[in-house]
């Protein structure tokens, strides 16, 4: 069969899409987190093989019920394509590369592609024939910066990144960031918290902004290491620690665009701020000759090519554009790409007609 298939594996969620030839898609199906930075490569496998599998239903004749076995009895996909946060060396590559071939029966090779999440995000590249690069911005769970330059033999080579760097590290702008800036204002001067914020301290089990500060050991402490210790814990500390801050974000996202809560949108400039500052490392400084920065793009003659769950948000790309434009970087083409693994499915299934 002459399936194509492209999988967005993130840190909340894995994405597949199946197409045929043409670029119909006839399957989709989601699984669970796949970051593989942050599972074992056999937690990875699953997320994906629950993904792949369900999405596989609706592409064999007659439909199937049940998801279809992985490995498939027969050769089943002309090429497929993963975009994986968490894959950022040769050694990531080529680990999760040797996963997946053994998972899809597709040997190691061109026919398997497998790159950071960020390369999906560029496909709309291919959309503006008067421009050779984009820059791909991850803003979700976490956050990455690449950019792109279009080859002529359809693909794209990648020129440079920042961020992708993982909650400890980096993850400027994202939903990481978002809920660490939150609290750390909060602390900082608890006279300027507003009420607005009290749902955040109360999701922690903390009553009133003034005790902002006991957050800490919240935000410090490991997980419970046995089923015992955990019977006797809030809930909260459950959840693991890198989780704990960035499922935060949608209270502030809440009360800075809803409820039009200033100290919340004041938290969310600071990360959309910095969100613009990776992206624009990536950017040559208006007048800056090609000599200082040779990998980096002109942003009047690229798109700027936005994806995740935190940008998704119109409002928050708004802030970070804002601020872009501030440091002098207007591109010349803004695209969110709302569904990365079906752009992708497409354009990979547009490849193997050339």
């Amino acid at each position: 069969m002459s399936l194509f298939l492209c999988v967005d594996c993130g840190g909340s969620k894995t994405s597949a899409v199946i197409t045929d030839r043409s670029g119909t898609i006839l399957g989709r199906a989601l699984g669970g987190p796949s970051n593989f930075a942050y599972m074992s490569a056999s937690a990875f496998t699953d997320a994906v093989r629950v993904a792949v599998s369900n999405a596989l239903k609706t592409c064999v004749s007659p439909p199937s019920i049940d998801p279809i076995p992985l490995p498939p009895n027969t050769e089943m996909f002309a090429s497929a394509w993963f975009g994986i946060s968490g894959v950022d060396s040769l050694a990531a590559v080529a680990n999760a590369s040797t996963a997946l071939s053994a998972l899809l029966g597709i040997p190691l090779g061109p026919r398997l592609v497998v790159a950071n999440d960020t390369h999906l995000l560029a496909a709309p590249l291919r959309l503006h024939p008067d421009i050779k690069h984009a820059v791909a911005a991850i803003g979700g769970t976490g956050s990455c910066v690449v950019s792109f330059q279009h080859q002529p033999s359809g693909m794209l080579s990648e020129l440079a990144r920042t961020g992708g760097w993982g909650w400890i590290l980096g993850d400027e702008g994202g939903g990481f960031h978002v809920g660490r800036e939150t609290m750390r204002q909060m602390m900082y001067d608890t006279a300027r918290s507003s009420l607005g914020m009290e749902p955040v301290l109360e999701s922690f089990g903390i009553h009133g902004v003034e005790n902002a500060p006991e957050v800490l050991p919240v935000v410090h402490l490991p997980e419970p290491s046995t089923a015992e210790a955990a019977a006797t814990v809030p809930s909260y500390l459950l959840v693991a620690r890198e989780k704990r801050l960035s499922q935060l974000a949608p209270l502030v996202f809440e009360a800075a665009f809803k409820d039009k809560d200033p100290f919340a949108l004041n938290v969310l400039k600071v990360c959309a701020e910095g969100l613009a500052d990776q992206i624009a490392m990536l950017c040559r400084e208006p007048g800056e000759g090609p000599n200082l920065k040779p990998r980096a793009v002109e942003a009047n003659k690229a798109v700027l090519c936005f994806g995740g769950s935190l940008v998704g948000i119109e409002d928050y790309r708004a802030l970070v554009r804002e601020a872009l434009a501030k440091k002098g970087h207007v591109f010349r083409y803004v695209e969110f790409v709302d569904d990365a693994a079906a752009v992708g499915a497409v354009g990979l299934a547009s490849l193997g007609r050339t």
